[in-house]
């Protein structure tokens, strides 16, 4: 089967390649893969500045959905024909505190497919039963590939941020993590203001469809003013900032009233600088994410389910697998939204 396969550390060293089709081991499932996400640790891999562990070479791609034809020896509750996703771990050592609490996206010895074991940027995918996920019946394959972003969002945005009701929350970045994460806050019953810049005029006008509340440019608008406004003069309930950008940082600490919290899900790629004092000032509650777990799938699965999210909407453009070169140039030039990649024969 063909894979797009990062051969050597370092800036590119990616190509399609043929590559054995897997076969399920013991507790293990064989899924034909039928669309794959690209995220932006894609163009992180590419660019070997990533900081996940890998093990080269190996097949990308993490963000997919597709079909089980074939299941391993110990699986009892997974029916080939089921229309799935899955997590994006696939080991973890089983004994550390992260681990032994539930938090094994933090354990030290995780390993994730599309960086350690072969990924989903390929025709077929083996992966634990135990991370496997049955997609809703209203969220087709398409849709079912940005399963694992949003599961990223509900992590990092509800179960470590936290989001109530009556909240006024400023999302920085309208990309698609920035999309999910707008939703998702407006499920929790949150007042979401979505911020981004003249170059994503098209994203906000997909934000404010998705039923965002507020979309201001802050190359234009007074959004300190604008959150002013809607909280009596207090700023920001919270703030969660998926742009990745040291200015969506920046602007993030400036508009948190005191008290407030700050939720960082958008990756940087490299060291930045922010007032760190103004955490102390204004007695900031400040999360980081990675990844997601059991719990953040569940939840996000349901979201999807009862229509409280879309993911479909988010996807600007569907390309064969070798067209891969042509999506990571468009997805580093923030044209379109989410790309999305198909396996070909």
């Amino acid at each position: 089967m063909k894979g797009l396969v990062k051969y050597a550390v370092g800036e590119g060293n990616m190509e399609i390649r043929e590559v054995p089709e897997p076969s399920p081991g013991f507790g293990q499932v064989k899924i034909q893969v039928k669309a794959t996400g690209i995220c932006g640790s894609d163009l992180h891999t590419y660019h070997g500045d990533i900081g996940i562990p890998m093990k080269l070479p190996v097949v990308t791609g993490h963000e997919f959905s597709g079909v089980v034809v074939e299941v391993g020896e110990g699986v009892e509750d997974i029916e080939v024909g089921e229309r799935v996703t899955a997590e994006t771990t696939f080991s973890t050592c089983g004994r550390c505190i992260q681990c032994q609490t539930g938090a094994y996206n933090l354990c030290l010895e995780r390993r994730g497919i599309g960086y350690y074991l072969n990924g989903a940027f390929a025709n077929y995918i083996v992966v634990p039963a135990i991370r496997v996920h049955r997609l809703p019946d209203n969220v087709d394959f398409i849709g079912g590939a940005l399963s694992e972003p949003l599961a990223c969002v509900v992590h990092g945005a509800l179960e470590l941020t936290g989001v109530s009701a009556g909240d006024v929350v400023l999302v920085t970045g309208p990309g698609a993590i920035g999309l999910l994460t707008m939703q998702v806050a407006k499920a929790e019953g949150g007042l979401v203001v979505a911020a981004g810049t003249s170059v994503d005029k098209h994203r906000l006008e997909v934000a404010k469809s998705l039923g965002v509340d507020y979309v201001v440019n802050v190359q234009e608008d007074d959004v300190d003013g604008l959150l002013k406004d809607l909280t009596n003069g207090r700023g920001a309930d919270v703030v969660l900032e998926c742009s990745g950008s040291a200015s969506g940082a920046r602007l993030a600490l400036k508009v948190v009233r005191r008290g407030g919290k700050y939720g960082q899900i958008g990756l940087f790629g490299k060291p930045i600088e922010i007032d760190f004092e103004q955490i102390c000032y204004k007695e900031v509650k400040v999360s980081g994410s990675f990844s997601q777990k059991w719990s953040a799938w569940d939840r996000g699965l349901r979201l999807l389910g009862r229509g409280l999210v879309q993911t479909k909407p988010l996807v600007s453009h569907v390309l064969p697998l070798t067209q891969w070169e042509e999506a990571f140039q468009m997805f580093e030039a923030k044209e379109g939204l989410k790309l999305i990649l198909q396996p070909v024969d």
